[in-house]
């Protein structure tokens, strides 16, 4: 029998949603955050949103049909929960707007970056534009008029669509009123147009204003009474039934481009979309007027990310850096294995390079005397060197096993697509087990010595990719600790193979272990502070949702345990209520980098006890995913990942955000003069003088 909670502990999972964009969007509010990286966290906010929808309302959408009962340990139930998230996404997405039109908008002009708006093009403007559309555009338009042959078109899950109002017969002698054009998918949305033309250092025109001034070159001898641009979003849950399918890839791949095709769960208008036209679409989309979001300016703020990336304007951005490199591997072509077999080594990203994890592998990949590889793929991108230098391992004839998660969401088609290059080279690619993602970080390389076969191994609590090694904050840790490497090896046993599972001596393991061990730890700090002794729990995670979990800190709390939560997203706990949790604090880091460590700190009587983890405090990473959690062993890097893992966040008073009993956030408040910025701090200990960057 499931347990249950008093759902007044606990808080909504989508409205904590909602206030961690919130917390985004502020960043695109503080003027003294560089411009176009103001632009980048707009962005990002409509980024998140689509997923929000695609996922979350989607979800909550399905489960109102069912008639579906409480959706979580809150006991909300789908409709309850939908109803109230409606008024504080419109709110959140009109300040978003309005942060866009009235304050990012006139600040870029004055930079003399510009989106040049239709009603203002001079003649050289509108040549330039017209000679695009005919060049560039039109030859890839598919106009569809609607009328009895031709109905309402399928319409690609958040593509740009214009819905077009006409006038007067057709070739054919058809009086059709309306047509839709879908904008191609192809062309950016802010087209760069010279300077010449332009007047301006950076002119952009957007594809919308394009299509607008010319629709009607697409209905020759008709008059175009209107084009309005909408897009809609739809439920992007894949349906893969894992027990029923023979070949989870095969039905993956043909599940795949329905994602494009799933219910509708929002309809974006722009602001001079009339009523009609708007009750006219949601109609076709079979949403109600809540599900209407009309909007000034673009429907499709996302696609504004790459505007700074076209802009050289290094005043207006962050100011680069390189990331360092630990002293026992800042010798060139240092030997990881002679290195590793002395040492254990911590790599904290970004502010330490995720190079050496490359150099690991592609010296694994050419050194005769290692016999296998094994690594996890959770994410690794399109372009991949660690996936490359696996490729390049299998063909020189080592053992290659890689377990590739299929099923990580919207990475999907490039983990089936390395799956199949490295089959065909003759890796070993298994899927992982059925009904649990895996989404342990692991990395084994088994290498013949003088003494017999050693093991090496690597851990994280980021994923093998390259490009977010650079944007995410993470722990690596490689070690060829014995016991350690015989609980890795263990792992990927389960994973490839079939049995019972083992004991393992220091990984916390999901499904098995790790909810079991963490509880367990939570409870020795309080049994702990009821013996007087002080008690002390910090842990640092994305999410804390599981309900058992928040009750046995709310135990802790109640009992004297000191604890210090840094969560980046959504906290279903509640902070500061007396009698249940005064003793709780809860933060939120939102800046530069995105905060995905995992750490979690048990005093347990001066043990000090340090853990890093590929695991987040929710019920998917505890019961439905393979996860690993591991000690740090080394006293030395134990320190390491306190101070900069735990502590520098809890002192930081410039990008912390402290959360109240009721859900809502504030920045922290500081008494001390002096600002101190973690992730700042991280970067001028750990980075490397920039004129070392080529080396990285």
């Amino acid at each position: 029998m499931a347990k249950t909670f008093p759902s007044q502990n606990f808080l909504n999972r989508e409205l904590g949603l909602l206030e961690f964009n919130r917390r985004v969007l502020a960043q695109a509010e503080d003027a003294s955050v560089p411009l176009l990286e103001r632009l980048k966290y707009l962005c990002i906010v409509s980024s998140n949103l689509d997923e929000f929808f695609e996922i979350r309302v989607a979800g909550l959408k399905e489960q109102a049909k069912l008639g579906g009962l409480a959706a979580g340990p809150d006991g909300l139930e789908a409709t309850q929960i939908l109803k109230r998230l409606y008024a504080p996404t419109h709110q959140l997405i009109a300040r978003q707007y309005q942060l866009f039109n009235e304050e990012l908008v006139p600040a870029l002009a004055q930079q003399g970056i510009k989106f040049l708006r239709r009603t203002h093009w001079n003649e050289a403007q509108k040549n330039w534009v017209r000679d695009f559309f005919m060049r560039e555009v039109m030859p890839v338009l598919t106009p569809i008029g609607l009328d009895p042959a031709h109905p309402f078109p399928r319409v690609l899950n958040k593509s740009l669509n214009f819905a077009v109002e006409l006038q007067g017969k057709d070739a054919f002698g058809r009086n059709s009123a309306k047509a839709i054009v879908q904008a191609p998918r192809v062309l950016p949305r802010a087209i760069l147009i010279p300077p010449e033309i332009s007047g301006c250092p950076y002119g952009f025109v957007f594809l919308s204003s394009i299509l607008h001034a010319h629709v009607g070159e697409l209905f020759a001898g008709m008059e175009v009474q209107g084009c309005y641009q909408f897009r809609v979003t739809r439920n992007s849950d894949l349906f893969v039934d894992e027990e029923e399918v023979k070949n989870l890839r095969i039905s993956l791949q043909g599940e795949l481009p329905q994602r494009h095709f799933g219910d509708a769960v929002r309809l974006e208008v722009a602001d001079n979309c009339p009523p009609a036209m708007s009750e006219f679409l949601l109609q076709q989309f079979e949403l109600k007027p809540e599900d209407l979001y009309s909007v000034k300016g673009p429907v499709n703020l996302v696609r504004l990310m790459r505007i700074p990336d076209q802009v050289a304007r290094d005043d207006l951005k962050f100011a680069p850096f390189a990331p360092g490199m630990p002293t026992l591997l800042q010798k060139k072509g240092a030997d990881m294995f002679k290195v590793l077999r002395k040492n254990d080594v911590l790599l904290h990203h970004p502010y330490q390079s995720f190079k050496p994890v490359i150099d690991f592998i592609q010296q694994a990949a050419a050194d005769p005397n290692v016999v296998a590889i094994k690594q996890t793929v959770y994410r690794t991108g399109v372009d991949s060197e660690l996936m490359e230098a696996l490729i390049a391992a299998a063909m020189r004839g080592k053992e290659v096993t890689v377990v590739v998660e299929l099923l990580a969401r919207f990475d999907e088609e490039a983990n089936i697509n390395w799956a199949s290059r490295l089959e065909e080279v003759g890796a070993h690619v298994v899927y992982g087990v059925v009904g649990h993602k895996t989404h342990a970080k692991m990395l084994m390389v088994v290498r013949r010595e003088d003494n017999g076969l050693r093991r090496y191994v690597h851990l994280g609590t980021g994923n093998y990719h390259p490009r977010t090694a650079r944007l995410y904050t993470d722990f690596g840790m490689f070690t060829s600790n014995e016991e350690v490497c015989s609980d890795v090896n263990e792992v990927f046993m389960q994973l490839t193979g079939l049995g019972k599972a083992s004991k393992l001596r220091h990984l916390w393991q999901s499904p098995f272990t790790l909810h079991t061990n963490i509880l367990a730890a939570i409870r020795n700090e309080t049994r702990l502070a009821k013996e007087g002794k002080r008690a002390h729990i910090i842990a640092k995670m994305n999410s804390l949702l599981e309900p058992e979990t928040i009750t046995a800190l709310y135990e802790a709390s109640q009992a004297g345990v000191k604890i210090d939560l840094i969560v980046r997203g959504v906290c279903a706990l509640r902070p500061g209520v007396a009698g249940l949790s005064e003793n709780i604090h809860v933060i939120s880091i939102i800046g530069r980098f995105l905060e995905h460590t995992r750490i979690f700190y048990f005093r347990n009587d001066l043990a000090h006890d340090v853990y890093l983890a590929s695991a987040d405090w929710m019920d998917r990473n505890f019961f439905r995913r393979i996860e690993v959690c591991f000690p740090v062993l080394d006293e030395k890097l134990k320190k390491r990942v306190l101070d900069e893992g735990l502590k520098s966040y809890l002192k930081d008073n410039a990008q912390a955000w402290e959360m109240d009993c009721n859900g809502f956030w504030h920045r922290k408040a500081s008494a001390r003069a002096a600002t101190t910025c973690a992730q700042t701090a991280l970067l001028q200990e750990l980075g490397q003088p920039l004129a070392a960057a080529d080396a990285d």
